[in-house]
């Protein structure tokens, strides 16, 4: 096939990627900090900056950099949904050529550091890998101004011992898996949600439920393939939060395989593991409201 049509610009975006800020409160003795990395992603009429040069409707991306850190201030780092909410608000109310703002925000968990069984003023110890995530788009100006909030977690490392199983699968000429009722499930979950309106979520409160409720279904449902947990962890977040509309998410199938110990004589009967980085199963479920509203840009790259 041969085509002649135009060639155009079909899409644009542009923005400041991954501004690493951190926001301490010394509003009291006790310290608090927040630690982000914040990227802001810019939609509007900028056609002319990639097919002319013609930059006088560009806002800087250093610009947006330097706004993320007055941001900082001026909304509080905390919580990052309500900063990333004002973030972007700001860039599409200030700036005439810019359709919408995305805003999308990783925080860094930090622990306070307990010394002599008192919880330290201003000392803490960095968690991890787990990483909070919030996305917010904000499209639109006045009375037509939109918002969405995606909140999520990436990187939750979880793992038992037993409780899941795998067989009864498909089979072909180039199998060799064998079927098993009794193995060890673990994974490194991403996951996001997608808030049905942004009006009274108590943001942090929520984020720590969902995380909580995942984590329980997974310790206690019983597994008989990755796909039917996420599933089930899905539904158990969307029962207990209304104010969700879906829930998006992923995981690599972490596998543990039983190491070969009989070769020296010693039994291994579902003890000593080798825990291969790759290649690994890759499992994505979205479970949703079958009456969700219609999630407008939020989930557009």
């Amino acid at each position: 096939m041969h085509l002649s049509g135009p060639i155009v610009l079909s899409d644009n975006r542009y923005g400041k990627a991954e501004n690493r800020i951190v926001r301490v409160y010394r509003d009291a003795a006790r310290h608090e900090i927040r630690d982000v990395n914040v990227s802001t992603v810019l939609r509007g009429d900028f056609t002319a900056a990639y097919t002319a040069g013609d930059q006088t409707k560009v806002l800087p991306t250093d610009t947006q950099k330097q706004t993320a850190y007055a941001y900082a201030k001026l909304a509080g780092a905390q919580p990052i949904e309500d900063y990333a909410l004002a973030l972007g608000r700001h860039l599409v109310d200030r700036t005439q050529p810019v359709e919408s703002a995305r805003i999308e925000v990783e925080e860094y968990a930090w622990q306070r550091v307990s010394v002599a069984g008192q919880p330290h003023d201003h000392t803490w110890t960095r968690q991890g890998p787990e990483v909070r995530t919030a996305t917010v788009t904000v499209a639109g100006r006045g009375d037509a101004q939109r918002a969405w909030v995606i909140g999520g977690v990436k990187d939750l490392v979880i793992l038992k011992s037993t409780g899941s199983e795998f067989a009864d699968f498909l089979v072909d000429d180039f199998t060799v898996l064998e079927p098993t009722v009794d193995r060890m499930l673990a994974t490194s979950l991403v996951a996001q949600w997608r808030f049905a309106g942004v009006a009274d979520v108590d943001w942090d409160a929520t984020y720590a439920g969902i995380r909580q409720r995942m984590v329980e279904v997974f310790a206690t449902q019983h597994s008989k393939a990755l796909q039917q947990t996420l599933f089930e962890m899905g539904k158990a977040v969307l029962e207990a939060y209304p104010v969700l509309a879906e829930v998006r998410l992923a995981a690599p199938n972490k596998h543990h395989f039983d190491y070969d110990l009989g070769r020296f004589g010693i039994e291994n009967q579902g003890e000593v593991y080798h825990a291969a980085d790759r290649p690994y199963g890759l499992i994505h479920a979205t479970v949703a409201r079958a009456d969700a509203p219609d999630p407008g840009p939020a989930w557009v790259a």
